[in-house]
């Protein structure tokens, strides 16, 4: 992968006419070391937030050696770069040809399940393995993340209690885990959602194995500033400390937005301008879905390069518009940008390290797999805050 000092020298040697991903590998040893010195427990990585070969090696590299799979084309990606790392199949609903060649094929001990209908899928389709890893996914509030899970996943506490007892027959360990939805902007959650794990414990008399908090962990972005990632790690804690258990047990998580969001951006060519309305390269459709549907506001820059001599200091909101013909690849912002940007512009648009590779599609014919690695800080970051003030008025 070709590297540069900057997405200014980027810029100003391709002058790109698609748009263009930066990968920043020291962005995600940060947030890994982070995670894995703070974390009261395991950390584990959900794939399904970037996928990319570059960032699985880099967390690989950087001591990760779990991973939270929902596929079989996950793990295999997982397998590719290291042989010995531990993937969890914490997706809820599986086929049982997936379950079936996990197991057989990969080595996979550890799936998750919310229904008895899964957990007799898994049964079958193991052949009633004795090394089953079990983990039941108990459905908890999302009221203080951006993207609710709730509705799809997670069996209520009342159906947990039964389901637990079964499971923990068909099982080597047992587990308990909760998600509470992405980007979770309170610590709170967890508090509630550990709590939920102690009343079933209580009712079950059963000790888990092991506690999966999930993931939910929030990254940072110009309308949504979390608190500290301590917080919640503290919060997990007296949490875990309130359930008075003789025997603690294992505590694992799964983040993926907090891990590499900020390790990726984009860059983007104005192709545009009606107004205060910004047509570019990129969309909906292509790595800025998050900008749709749920409304993420991306950091955003201009990037200084030969043409745009003189920048405005005085910054406008823009909404952007993607290239396809559709009217739903639209993002609303607003995006802080100089009052004088204009057709050809370059804009880099940051926290795309999750998600934004995983959603792109090709259609219309827009498509972009120009992808680079930058060694300058990113817009935005919740591991070094003298960083945020200085690149948002750049």
């Amino acid at each position: 992968m070709q590297k540069f000092k900057s997405v200014e020298e980027l810029v100003n040697q391709l002058k790109p006419t698609r748009p263009v991903y930066c990968i920043r590998k020291k962005s995600i040893l940060s947030a890994s070391k982070f995670f894995q010195n703070k974390f009261p427990g395991k950390t584990l990585f959900a794939v399904k937030t970037n996928p990319h070969p570059d960032i699985i090696k880099t967390l690989v590299k950087s001591g990760i050696d779990q991973f939270d799979v929902a596929s079989i084309e996950e793990i295999k990606i997982v397998r590719k770069y290291s042989s010995i790392a531990k993937c969890l199949f914490m997706h809820t609903v599986k086929s049982k040809e997936s379950i079936r060649e996990a197991y057989f094929d990969y080595g996979i001990k550890t799936f998750a399940l919310d229904t008895k209908d899964e957990l007799i899928k898994i049964i079958e389709s193991t052949n009633s393995a004795k090394d089953l890893e079990l983990f039941v996914r108990v459905a908890v509030s999302n009221e203080h993340a951006e993207i609710d899970l709730s509705k799809k996943f997670g069996a209520l506490s009342s159906e947990a209690i039964g389901l637990l007892r079964l499971a923990k027959q068909h099982s080597k360990k047992i587990g308990i885990s909760f998600h509470v939805g992405s980007q979770c902007m309170h610590p709170i959650s967890y508090t509630k959602g550990i709590n939920e794990i102690g009343n079933i414990i209580k009712k079950t008399k059963i000790i888990p194995d092991y506690i999966n908090v999930g993931g939910g962990f929030p990254t940072i972005y110009p309308d949504l500033i979390p608190q500290p990632l301590e917080n919640y790690f503290d919060e997990i804690v007296k949490g875990l400390e309130n359930l008075n258990l003789k025997k603690m047990p294992k505590i694992i998580c799964e983040p993926g937005r907090a891990l590499v969001a900020e390790s990726g951006s984009t860059i983007v060519r104005v192709d545009l301008r009606k107004k205060q309305k910004l047509y570019i390269n990129d969309g909906t459709y292509g790595t800025l879905f998050d900008g749709g549907t749920p409304n993420i506001v991306f950091p955003s820059k201009l990037i200084k390069n030969n043409t745009n001599k003189i920048i405005s200091k005085k910054l406008t909101a823009f909404d952007f518009y993607g290239p396809t013909c559709d009217s739903m690849d639209y993002m609303k912002g607003p995006f802080l940008l100089p009052n004088n940007i204009k057709e050809n512009d370059y804009i880099e648009l940051g926290q795309l390290g999750a998600y934004g590779l995983t959603f792109r599609t090709q259609f219309n014919g827009f498509y972009s797999n120009e992808i680079y690695e930058v060694e300058d800080s990113p817009i935005m970051t919740l591991y070094d805050k003298n960083i945020n003030k200085a690149n948002l008025v750049a």
